[in-house]
């Protein structure tokens, strides 16, 4: 078991967090029940802004909002003076609605459909990564028609595969993002971008790898693949980027194993790997823009559970079966994630049983963790699963129509609820049922 942030045992021999003893959120609250460190939110969003500031002052830190975003967590984000990296109408009007400036926000998408090109050239978002040349083309007609000119970059795919798991790699050559270094279409769009300069501003690049990254390499590779591109640019069309937007990627310790480098020495490494890149290629120093989500909200949540059915099957497994699963946590189901986990109302207890932690969802895939050492189960025990502050929250569904669990900001031992548990007449809410025909 590792504790992170304001994680401890307190007297009760209970697992606390931000001053609240969750055996007590639970009771409040009820389970499934996401409950976030506020604290170390905002840490590490620090972390991020000095780290930058002190290895490359000409930088700026964009919060990638699909690990995680409501409107709570765009307030966060804007008070701790990050940007914020959209990825669909919905993100965008969701940062909207929480007072985001829109000057901040960098808007992404594979497929942005024209309603959301619309919304964000009339909100004014301060920068949109063009993913392909038809994007490209709808956008300098959008752009046309509205008389608004939005800075761009243009997201190149470096060809580097990072060492994670293969659905998100999102920067090696086959992939659904982006432009390939050397296509047709990547000259053809660098090239219309300038020409039509009086409706779009072309400041640069953008490129991505992939998530849940321990191995840094993989980064200092793709700033020397960016940087010789962006000298190839120069030298053909004289067009010298002034930005370069390297993603995010970090990854963070789900499990004991997992050693991921610090944002410190992230921060640092890339850094240092653009000023080198662009000494080597005599180019002037461009503005770095990083995109982090997971590493500033993974390690900050954890999902409480209540134990309900315990199994037996003698020489096989036992399973503890809880009132949540694949439908508030899809990764590992869909990534093979790894998990670890206490019982919160016995964590000052020592681990004596292996068990498989089942979900309820009517899927034989829906085991959360497969393998847990635990004080001895029972029903209506606690479970505490850790580092489930991205993507769970952020890809949690109505899969049999059960409903999302309410999320919770905790700090100094207050709980803050930003977003209420779903009902079941919110399920049934957008319903429209088919009005009696009659018999024939």
């Amino acid at each position: 078991m590792f504790l992170t942030g304001t994680m401890r045992i307190n007297d009760k021999q209970r697992l606390e967090i931000g001053g609240c003893d969750t055996v007590e959120l639970a009771e409040k609250f009820g389970t499934p029940l996401y409950v976030m460190d506020e604290v170390l939110i905002r840490e590490n969003c620090r972390r991020y802004r000095k780290a930058l500031a002190e290895s490359y002052p000409l930088g700026e830190i964009f919060y990638a909002g699909k690990a995680f975003l409501v409107t709570a967590m765009a307030a966060l984000v804007n008070e701790e003076g990050l940007g914020l990296d959209v990825v669909s109408g919905g993100e965008l009007f969701t940062a909207i609605k929480a007072g985001f400036p829109p000057e901040q926000i960098c808007l992404h998408g594979n497929n942005k459909s024209r309603e959301e090109v619309l919304q964000a050239l009339q909100y004014g978002v301060g920068r949109i990564v063009v993913d392909s040349f038809s994007e490209l083309e709808e956008l300098l007609f959008l752009s046309g028609k509205t008389r608004k000119r939005p800075v761009i970059l243009l997201r190149i795919r470096p060809g580097i595969e990072a060492h994670t798991h293969n659905y998100i790699q999102t920067g090696q050559e086959d992939s659904k993002f982006g432009f390939g270094l050397q296509d047709e279409d990547t000259w053809k769009a660098i090239r219309l971008a300038l020409q039509e300069k009086e409706k779009v501003d072309l400041r640069g690049f953008h490129c991505h790898i992939g998530s849940q990254i321990f191995h840094i390499a993989p980064f200092e590779l793709a700033v020397d693949v960016m940087f010789g591109f962006m000298a190839e640019v120069r030298e053909k069309t004289g067009f010298t980027a002034s930005q370069l937007d390297l993603g995010g990627g970090l990854g963070i310790r789900y499990t004991k194993e997992d050693m991921p480098p610090s944002i410190e020495d992230f921060v640092k490494f890339i850094s240092s790997a653009v000023k080198s890149a662009a000494v080597k290629r005599n180019f002037p120093l461009p503005q770095l823009l990083l995109e982090p989500g997971r590493s500033i909200v993974g390690e900050a949540g954890v999902t409480l559970y209540r134990v309900g059915v315990i199994k037996d099957i003698p020489g096989v497994r036992r399973y503890a079966a809880v009132d949540g699963g694949m439908a508030d946590n899809i990764r590992p189901a869909l990534y093979q994630a790894v998990y670890e986990a206490v019982l919160a109302n016995k964590a000052g207890e020592e681990p004596v049983e292996k068990v498989a932690i089942a979900g309820k969802a009517c899927e034989s895939g829906d085991i959360l963790i497969r393998e847990v050492f635990l004080p001895p189960v029972k029903k209506g025990d606690l479970l505490a699963v850790f580092a489930t502050g991205a993507y769970c929250y952020a890809m949690a569904g109505n899969y049999n129509r059960n409903p999302r669990p309410a999320v919770l900001f905790v700090r100094d031992g207050k709980a803050n609820v930003i977003v209420r548990r779903e009902t079941y007449e919110d399920l049934v809410r957008l319903d429209q049922p088919v009005q009696a025909r009659g018999k024939n």
